[in-house]
């Protein structure tokens, strides 16, 4: 359902969020080794989340990558709609043509009748959970979070 550009940026989004200390930078080459993405593809990801305001950067030695929120105010419905928008909550899942248009058409399809209450409940559970509950489930558990 989420492009892999999606889930990149959510995982490095939570990276950073579990990471980051007060003010300090994380590099592209850390993220991406950790993260275990390739750094070409993953600096590209959050160059734009830096353009989008999310994330900001610095360069030099000491450069990288950081929140440009709290992370208690960042929702995974805000990553998915910077990176992916919201087609996936918005547009027929499996591609019909007869759900492009008004509510009208829409009722004609049977699978929207018994997808949209799915969806409703999925863009909700992605406008609920924030970064912050990641952090807190993260450092209140033993296991490691594999990123």
């Amino acid at each position: 359902m989420l492009s892999n550009t999606c889930k990149y940026g959510i995982r490095a989004v939570v990276y950073l969020a579990v990471n980051q200390e007060k003010n300090d930078r994380i590099g592209i080459k850390k993220i991406a080794k950790d993260l275990n993405l390739p750094a070409p593809f993953l600096g590209k990801i959050l160059q734009d989340l830096v353009k989008k305001k999310l994330l900001n950067s610095t360069k030099g030695p000491n450069g990288g990558f950081g929140l440009n929120r709290e992370p208690i105010n960042i929702t995974l419905f805000d990553i998915v709609v910077l990176i992916d928008g919201q087609d996936i909550f918005e547009e027929c899942m499996i591609g019909l043509k007869i759900c492009e248009g008004d509510e009208e058409k829409k009722k004609v399809c049977p699978f929207f009748s018994k997808s949209n209450p799915a969806r409703n409940k999925l863009r909700k559970a992605f406008e609920e959970q924030t970064i912050e509950d990641f952090v807190a489930g993260i450092k209140n558990s033993d296991e490691i979070m594999k990123f």
